[in-house]
C-alpha cells in the first residue's frame, strides 16, 4: 500500500518529471533563436526536414496497427484481475507513445538545430560576420568576433543543447509514466509497470531498427559510389545518396537511440520498481522513483556545465566535464536522501518478508553503495569507450596506420579492437553485477534488488548521456549541410570536422552506456521473472514444485535454450546487416544509374534526384524491420511453450550474454572504423583521395550496419525478450502444471510462433541483394557492356 509519506514523494517526483520538461522547452526556444544561415543552408536543410518527417510518420503509422494488436493480445494474459489486464494493456499504449513521442522531438529538433549549427560554425569563413546566438549568458557568442575557438565553442553549444532538449524528454516522460502507474495502482504497480515498460521497449526496437536500417543503407550507397567510385567528397550535392544520407542521420541516431534510450530507462524503473516491493515493501514503490529523479536534476546541471573554455583540448573535453560533474553531484545527492529518507534498520521498513526484517545491515548503506556502483560503471564504461574509438587514442591511429597496406588489414584491424574492448566492457559489467549483488549477503531477494538499483544509479546519468548521443548526428549533419551548400570554408569546415569526430565518440560512449544500462536492466528483469514463476507455482501446487527454477545446464532442455539464447542474438544482428547490405545495394544502383545516365551531374548542369534514394530507403527500411521484431517477440513464446519455464530462463541467460559480447563488439568496432577514417581524412597518411582513405572508407562502410544498426538494436531486443518471458511466465507454468494444463495448447502455440519466424526469415533471405531487383533492364545491359560500371 503506499502510504501518504510515500505519496507525497511520489507527487514530488512526478513535479520533477515535470519541470524536465519545462526546461526542454526553455531549451528548444535557445536553440531556435539561433541563425539560420545562408538560404542554399535553409533549402537543404528544409530538404532533410521533409524527408525525416515522411520517413518517421510513415513508420510511426505502421507501428500504430502493431501496437492495437498486442494492446488486445496482452489482455489475454493472466493477471490478478481485470483492472490489472486493462491498466496494464492501457500502460502498454502509454509505454509505446512517450517511446515514439521521445523519438520524434529528437529528430524535430536536430532537423532544425542542424544547420543552425553549421550558420554558427560558418562564423569561422574569412569574410563572414560572426552572429550571435541569442543564449542566455552567451556573452562571447552574442559579442560576435570571428576568433575559431569561440565559433566552436558556440556549435558545439548549440548542438548539445539540442540533444539536452532531448534527454529532458526522455527523463521527464519516462520518470513521469512510472510515477503516474504507481500513482494509481499504488501495490498493483508492479504489473501494470510490466505493460508500460514493454510498450517502450517494443516500439524503441522497431525504430531502432527501421532508423537503422534507412540510416546505414543511404550512409553505405553514399560512400561506396561517392567516395570510392566518383572521387568526391562524403556530402557532395552531386551525389543522389547525400539528402537520404542527412536524413538517415536523424531517424537513425536520433530518433531511434532517443526512443532505445528512453525504453532502457522505462524498463529499469520497471525492473527496480517490481523488484522494490518484494525487498523493501512500501518504500520500495517510491525509492527507485527517488534515485533517478535525482538523476533529472544533475542532468540540468550537467546539459549546462558543457560549456566549453578556451583552456579546453577538445570537444570532449567539455563534454567530460559535464558528464563527471553531474556524476559527482548524484552521488552527493542519493547519499543525502538514503539517510533522510531510509530507515536504519531493516527490521524497521513496512510490510517486508520476515528474510528481509531479519537481514542484518542498514538498508542506507546498502542502498547508496548499489547506486554508487551504477555511477561508477557509466563513469568507467565511458572512458574505456572512449579510449578504443576516440581519434587521439592508440586503437584508432593503429587502425589508421594499417591503411597504409589496403582496406583488408584495416577490415582486420578494427574486429580486433571491437573484440578486445568486448571483452573489458564486459568484465566491467559483470563485475558491476556481481558487486550489486554481493550486497544482498544471503537474501536473494535484496541481491537482485542491489543489481537493480545500481540500474537507477546508472540511470541518474541519462540525461547527460541521451545529450551526448543527439549531439553527434547534429554535428555529422551540419557538416554535410556546410559541405552540400559551398557555403562554409577555411577553418569553419575545420570546425564541424572536428565537432563530428568528437560526435563519432560521444555515439559510441553512448552505445557503450545503453548496454550496460540494459544488462543491469536484463539482470533485474531476469529476477522478476524468476519471481514471478515462484508465484505461479504456489498457485498451481505442488505439481510444479521444484521444476520451475531448475536451470541446470546438466538437464539437456536448459542446455538447449542457453544456446537457443545465444542463437537468436547472432541470427538477430545477421538479419539486420543483411537487411541493411541488401538495401545499400538498392542505393549504389540508383546512384551509379543516376551518374551514368545524367552525365551532366558531374559538372553541376544537372541536378541527381534526391527523392528516389530517399524512397528506396523508406521502403527498405519499413519492409525489413518485420522480421527482427517478430523474432524478438515470438523466440522466448516459442521456447517457453515448447521447452518449458527452466529452458525459458536459460534462454534469457544466453541471449544477455551474447548480446553484451556481441553489442560492444559491433559498436566498438563501428566507432573505431569511423573515426579511422576522420583521422585519415584530417591529413593523416596520404589524406582524402589517398589509397589509404579509400581503405579505411571501406572499413567505415562495413562498420556503419555493425555500430548503428545491428549493435545498438541489441539493447532493446534482450529487454523485449525478458519483458515478454515476464509477461508469458504465469501462462507457461498455468499450461504445464495446474488444474489448466494443456499439453495440446503448449504445442499448439509453439508451432505457430515457430512457423511464424521461419516463414518470417525464409521470406527475409527470398529478397533479392543484388541488382536484379533494383536495376532497369537497360542499366543491366549496360553492365553486360561495360564491366568496368560495377567496379
Amino acid at each position: 500500500m503506499l502510504t501518504g509519506g510515500n505519496r507525497a514523494i511520489v507527487l514530488v517526483i512526478a513535479g520533477v518529471a515535470l519541470a524536465a520538461l519545462v526546461l526542454a522547452g526553455v531549451l528548444v526556444r535557445q536553440v531556435l533563436a539561433a541563425d539560420e544561415g545562408t538560404p542554399k543552408m535553409k533549402e537543404i536543410a528544409g530538404a532533410i526536414q521533409e524527408g525525416a518527417n515522411a520517413y518517421l510518420a510513415r513508420q510511426l503509422r505502421t507501428l500504430s496497427v502493431f501496437s492495437v494488436i498486442v494492446f488486445f493480445l496482452l489482455m489475454l494474459l493472466p493477471a490478478d484481475d481485470w483492472n490489472q489486464r486493462i491498466g496494464r494493456s492501457i500502460f502498454f499504449l502509454v509505454g509505446a507513445v512517450f517511446s515514439a513521442t521521445t523519438g520524434y522531438i529528437g529528430m524535430w529538433l536536430a532537423v532544425r538545430s542542424n544547420v543552425r549549427v553549421a550558420a554558427a560554425a560558418r562564423a569561422a569563413t574569412p569574410g563572414v560576420p560572426a552572429q550571435g546566438v541569442h543564449e542566455g549568458g552567451d556573452a562571447a557568442a552574442s559579442a560576435g568576433g570571428t576568433d575559431v575557438k569561440t565559433v566552436s565553442h558556440r556549435a558545439m553549444r548549440i548542438a548539445f543543447r539540442t540533444g539536452g532538449v532531448v534527454g529532458m524528454f526522455t527523463v521527464g516522460l519516462g520518470l513521469l509514466g512510472a510515477a503516474a502507474v504507481v500513482l494509481i495502482y499504488a501495490e498493483n504497480a508492479p504489473k501494470v509497470l510490466e505493460g508500460f515498460g514493454f510498450g517502450a521497449a517494443l516500439l524503441a526496437m522497431f525504430m531502432r531498427v527501421g532508423g537503422g536500417i534507412f540510416t546505414k543503407a543511404a550512409d553505405v550507397g553514399a560512400d561506396l559510389v561517392g567516395k570510392v567510385e566518383q572521387g568526391i567528397p562524403e556530402d557532395d550535392p552531386r551525389n543522389a545518396a547525400t539528402i537520404a544520407d542527412n536524413v538517415g542521420d536523424n531517424v537513425g541516431d536520433c530518433a531511434g537511440m532517443a526512443a532505445d534510450l528512453f525504453e532502457s530507462y522505462a524498463v529499469t524503473l520497471v525492473a527496480a520498481l517490481i523488484l522494490g516491493t518484494l525487498a523493501f515493501g512500501d518504500v520500495g514503490l517510491s525509492f527507485p522513483l527517488l534515485v533517478p529523479a535525482i538523476g533529472v536534476l544533475t542532468a540540468m546541471i550537467g546539459i549546462f556545465a558543457v560549456s566549453p573554455r578556451m583552456s579546453d583540448r577538445s570537444g570532449m573535453t567539455a563534454i567530460n566535464r559535464g558528464f563527471f560533474i553531474s556524476a559527482v553531484i548524484s552521488i552527493l545527492l542519493v547519499a543525502v536522501a538514503v539517510y533522510v529518507y531510509l530507515p536504519s534498520s531493516f527490521s524497521d521498513l513496512d510490510n517486508v518478508p520476515n528474510s528481509i526484517s531479519s537481514h542484518d545491515g542498514d538498508p542506507r548503506i546498502f542502498a547508496l553503495v548499489a547506486v554508487v556502483i551504477g555511477i561508477v560503471l557509466a563513469a568507467l564504461i565511458q572512458q574505456l569507450t572512449g579510449y578504443f574509438t576516440e581519434t587521439n587514442r592508440r586503437p584508432v591511429r593503429d587502425i589508421g596506420k594499417t591503411s597504409l597496406t589496403g582496406p583488408a588489414t584495416v577490415v582486420l584491424a578494427g574486429i580486433s579492437v571491437g573484440l578486445e574492448s568486448a571483452v573489458y566492457s564486459a568484465v566491467l559489467i559483470a563485475l558491476g553485477v556481481y558487486g550489486a549483488f554481493l550486497l544482498g549477503g544471503t537474501s536473494l531477494t535484496l541481491a537482485l534488488f542491489a543489481v537493480a538499483l545500481a540500474g537507477t544509479g546508472l540511470l541518474t546519468t541519462v540525461g547527460v548521456i541521451v545529450a551526448m548521443d543527439t549531439f553527434g548526428p547534429v554535428s555529422d549533419n551540419a557538416q554535410g549541410i556546410a559541405e552540400m551548400s559551398g557555403d562554409v570554408h577555411g577553418e569553419g569546415a575545420q570546425v564541424l570536422t572536428e565537432l563530428d569526430a568528437v560526435g563519432n565518440t560521444t555515439k559510441a560512449i553512448t552505445k557503450g552506456i545503453a548496454i550496460a544500462t540494459a544488462v543491469l536492466a536484463a539482470t533485474a528483469l531476469f529476477g522478476s521473472f524468476t519471481r514471478e514463476i515462484d508465484e505461479a507455482t504456489a498457485d498451481v501446487g505442488s505439481a510444479a514444485h521444484g521444476l520451475s527454477l531448475n536451470l541446470s545446464i546438466a538437464q539437456p532442455n536448459n542446455l538447449v535454450g542457453l544456446i537457443l539464447g545465444a542463437a537468436v542474438v547472432f541470427l538477430f544482428s545477421g538479419l539486420a546487416i543483411n537487411a541493411v547490405s541488401r538495401s545499400a545495394g538498392a542505393v549504389v544502383f540508383e546512384v551509379r544509374n543516376q551518374f551514368r545516365t545524367k552525365p551532366g551531374i558531374m559538372d553541376g548542369t544537372e541536378k541527381p534526384e534526391y527523392g528516389r534514394v530517399v524512397d528506396i530507403c523508406t521502403r527498405d527500411a519499413l519492409r525489413e524491420l518485420a522480421t527482427p521484431g517478430l523474432l524478438a517477440v515470438l523466440a522466448p513464446i516459442a521456447v517457453g511453450f515448447s521447452l518449458g519455464v527452466g529452458p525459458l530462463g536459460a534462454y534469457l541467460a544466453g541471449a544477455i550474454g551474447a548480446g553484451t559480447l556481441m553489442a560492444v563488439f559491433l559498436a566498438n568496432s563501428g566507432g573505431a572504423w569511423d573515426n579511422a577514417k576522420k583521422l585519415v581524412e584530417d591529413g593523416h597518411h596520404g589524406g582524402k583521395g589517398s589509397e589509404a582513405h579509400a581503405a579505411t572508407v571501406i572499413g567505415d562502410t562495413i562498420g556503419d550496419p555493425f555500430k548503428d544498426t545491428a549493435g545498438p538494436a541489441i539493447n532493446p531486443l534482450l529487454k523485449v525478450m525478458n519483458l515478454v518471458s515476464l509477461l508469458i511466465a504465469s501462462a507457461v507454468v498455468k499450461y504445464s502444471f495446474g488444474d489448466d494444463k494443456n499439453i495440446g495448447l503448449r504445442i499448439a502455440v509453439a508451432a505457430v510462433a515457430v512457423v511464424i519466424i521461419v516463414g518470417a526469415v525464409y521470406l527475409s533471405k527470398r529478397r533479392g541483394i543484388t541488382m536484379g531487383e533494383e536495376a532497369t533492364s537497360e542499366e543491366s545491359a549496360a553492365r553486360s557492356a561495360d564491366p568496368a560500371t560495377v567496379s
